[in-house]
């Protein structure tokens, strides 16, 4: 009887115990430089709030070598999403490597030639001769602003452009070791506060070109789907939120990286910026316009970065973003 006894109660507290909640997918996601960036903000909201979790995935972010590197590494499969230019299928296609954007992260763009004032910069022209730095030689930025120089009559050769790595690039602009840096959102308002004097290229301003974008390959859009959709659902609510709660996601956003404890005030104007320079202007957040790309393609075949066009539309899904 005594047996019987506990095997009953043992039965009743296994009906009692919670069920194991279902493991979260694990998905590795790959990013040009730390996730500590302000850049990445997007995704730390996603992250951080929560949204990724509720779709039902664990994202897992790796550091590449730059966004063109993110492409090349996504379409051969090591990895399942990055984040790089929206324009990035227009170069990595053209040598064979199948990625599309699935999710455009803005209406703006990424990429700002920011100059220090007292190296007589004060028009796009006076960058003839400087030192510029930029991340790598492997980001569309660095693509789109030789794109915007040789556009006013600057090539390649015309300017010294170092890669010198993301703790590089406006480091030696601080330090006047180069005379302007290829940067982003975040940086400008970096640079901007550690020189007394600067002047801002906004690359949109000069050429054709994007913000950052998801992307994923054609085998992984073709096999998971809804996978595809999960995370650029998350990542967009993501931005969505900075753009609609930058206070908010300024305190998420510390909490999520210590070091800038106290810098309330800075974080929020890069957010601000980020806004106002990358997140605005889409009808439809996070869709791609193809009318961008041809423009771009047109650019980098002038440039001779590809050889010639592809059709746009096999550079991009907008299936993902409605």
């Amino acid at each position: 009887m005594k047996t019987l006894r506990v095997g009953a109660m043992a039965a009743l507290l296994a009906l009692a115990a919670p069920l194991p909640s279902h493991a979260l997918e694990k998905i590795n996601f790959l990013i040009a430089a730390p996730l500590a960036l302000p850049a990445f903000g997007p995704l730390i909201m996603a992250k951080e709030n929560g949204y990724y979790k509720d779709a039902g995935y664990e994202v897992e972010f790796h550091t590449a070598r730059g966004g063109l590197d993110i492409a090349k590494q996504v379409g051969v499969g090591n990895a399942e999403f990055g984040l790089s230019l929206g324009d990035a299928p227009i170069v990595v296609r053209a040598n064979g490597i199948p990625i599309k954007v699935v999710a455009t992260l803005g209406g703006g763009a990424l990429g700002i030639i920011v100059a220090r004032k007292d190296r007589n910069i004060e028009k796009i022209e006076d960058l003839r001769g400087k030192n510029i730095s930029v991340m790598s030689f492997q980001e569309a930025n660095f693509y789109a602003a030789l794109s915007a120089l040789e556009k006013v009559g600057i090539s390649k050769s015309d300017a010294n452009i170092q890669a010198v790595g993301p703790s590089g690039v406006i480091g030696l602009v601080l330090a006047g070791a180069v005379d302007a840096c290829i940067c982003t959102p975040d940086w400008e308002v970096a640079v901007q506060d550690g020189v007394s004097q600067t002047t801002s290229f906004p690359l949109k301003e000069h050429t054709a070109t994007t913000a950052q974008a998801i992307v994923a390959s054609d085998e992984m859009i073709a096999k998971k789907p809804e996978m595809v959709r999960a995370i650029v659902q998350a990542t967009l609510k993501g931005m969505q939120f900075v753009m609609e709660n930058p206070e908010a996601a300024t305190k998420i956003y510390i909490r999520s990286v210590p070091s800038f404890d106290g810098k309330e005030d800075v974080v929020l104007r890069m957010f601000k910026n980020f806004i106002e320079r990358t997140y605005k202007g889409q009808k439809i957040i996070g869709e791609t316009d193809p009318d961008l790309l041809a423009q771009i393609q047109k650019s980098y075949v002038d440039l001779g970065i590809v050889y010639k066009e592809a059709p746009v539309d096999t550079f991009y899904s907008n299936a993902f973003v409605k």
